[in-house]
């Protein structure tokens, strides 16, 4: 049986999804259809995959700890490869393969995207089948999906000879459409390019090295010169930076004779925006989504979501309506897509909403900021009974519940002056008030 290793990107902002998506926590570990998290929605999928074998998400170390956690809430053991930068998708499925070839030098890769949604896993695991007989004739595979719409922010794939069990040649990759020419790929049964793949490591470094040789000579090299720690992978990082930044379409895919397209059967959505979530969520029979605390009367074709406040809506429609504890968002749905412009503004006016939640949650322990002047923050933290965490220099009052510090035990009213780091423990559930210096960035 062929061994299968899935590899799982988990990188990226999700920017067309802010509020709620932003670096400090992108979509792909939001809860945004359904109970689970399209990271863990894709790592479900490749779980139980006939051999299947070692499971590897390349990833960036401010979201290692998130990866970490919502893959121990499913129970499904990883391999953590770090990268020391950003380099595009080329260089990280490039260090990926490479790290495979050390393990299996026979390994297929089944490299997938953390934030797309696949909605029958079954049908997808029929389609990685193909896709990895394919992979194993030393082709580089890629899932097309039939367009159920002429998407003008896809790109798109020419089929052409007929390989092999419905998988095809590549005669074309093309970029995304304006909306006439996506209606005349629809009609000449082109695919959306779902970037999803299957290809043996050794065949995709082999490509590479013809193709980009200072990514597959650098990527080998961080795999080579990689340190391990707490568990995880950490590409060397000099090496690592000697890579160019390009995708792998760019880098490989447009230019290899040996690309393929499998098909993809399945109902696919990368959710780039509000309007896809809208698109693929249960609608009720006004068409409207609601997610959170939110309450509509008289509206057709909404998407009302709210995380914390309450979200009230009258007489509305076609609009996207979202609600964090720090930031709301409403736009029409036909608009979705330029919610980018507006974090664009917000990063030129410096402002740190752009780039991260005013509520954060780690390990227990969920941070919101009240308010901030002169370099120092308010921020009120809420433990989980048994949570174990640092506390910052600064005051510290306890609103509800009770911590310990080595043998003394702080409760409701109790307040201090902290002036070095101090590991508490949360005895029950509590809520502290900390003034503390501000974050930078």
């Amino acid at each position: 049986m062929t061994a299968i290793y899935p590899v799982v990107l988990c990188g990226g902002s999700g920017t067309r999804l802010w509020p709620s998506s932003r670096p400090d926590q992108p979509k792909q570990f939001l809860k945004l259809v359904g109970e689970r998290s399209s990271f863990q929605e894709t790592l479900l999928r490749v779980k139980d995959l006939d051999g299947a074998r070692e499971c590897v998400v390349v990833t960036g170390a401010a979201m290692a700890e998130m990866v970490e956690q919502q893959a121990a809430e499913i129970n499904v053991p990883l391999t953590v490869i770090i990268e020391p930068e950003a380099r595009d998708s080329g260089p990280a499925i490039a260090a990926a393969a490479a790290y495979v070839r050390t393990r299996d030098v026979d390994g297929v890769i089944l490299m997938l995207a953390a934030d797309h949604y696949i909605a029958e896993p079954d049908l997808f695991r029929e389609a990685a089948g193909v896709a990895v007989a394919a992979a194993t004739k030393d082709y580089l595979v890629t899932f097309g999906v039939k367009p159920t719409a002429p998407a003008t922010g896809f790109g798109y794939i020419r089929a052409g000879a007929l390989l092999m069990d419905g998988v095809h040649a590549v005669d074309a990759f093309v970029e995304k459409p304006d909306l006439a020419t996506a209606l005349r790929y629809m009609a000449e049964d082109y695919v959306w390019n779902s970037g999803n793949f299957a290809f043996f490591a050794r065949v995709l470094l082999d490509e590479m090295l013809a193709f980009e040789p200072d990514i597959a000579q650098s990527a080998v090299a961080s795999v080579e010169t990689a340190t391990f720690e707490d568990g995880r992978i950490y590409l060397g990082a000099e090496a690592f930076s000697r890579a160019s930044k390009k995708s792998l379409d760019y880098s490989v895919m447009e230019r290899t004779q040996r690309a393929a397209v499998a098909p993809a059967t399945f109902t696919w959505s990368d959710l780039g925006a509000w309007d896809a979530i809208w698109e693929i969520s249960s609608r009720d029979e006004d068409h409207n989504v609601v997610q959170g605390d939110v309450h509509l009367m008289g509206c057709s074709g909404v998407l009302a979501r709210s995380t914390r406040p309450f979200v009230g809506a009258i007489g509305v429609s076609d609009l996207m309506i979202v609600a964090e504890p720090d930031a709301v968002l409403v736009c029409r749905r036909q608009d979705a897509q330029h919610v980018k412009a507006l974090v664009d503004f917000l990063k030129h006016q410096d402002r740190s909403i752009a780039h991260r939640h005013g509520v954060s949650n780690r390990k227990g322990v969920a941070r919101e900021t009240l308010s901030q002047a002169n370099g120092h923050a308010i921020e009120m933290w809420r433990l989980s009974a048994g949570t174990t965490t640092v506390l910052p220099i600064g005051t510290l009052q306890v609103l509800e519940g009770s911590l310990s510090q080595n043998d003394q035990i702080w409760t409701e009213s109790f307040t201090k002056s902290i002036h070095e780091p101090v590991s508490v423990r949360a005895e029950s559930p509590a809520v502290l008030l900390i003034t503390a210096k501000a974050a930078v960035g």
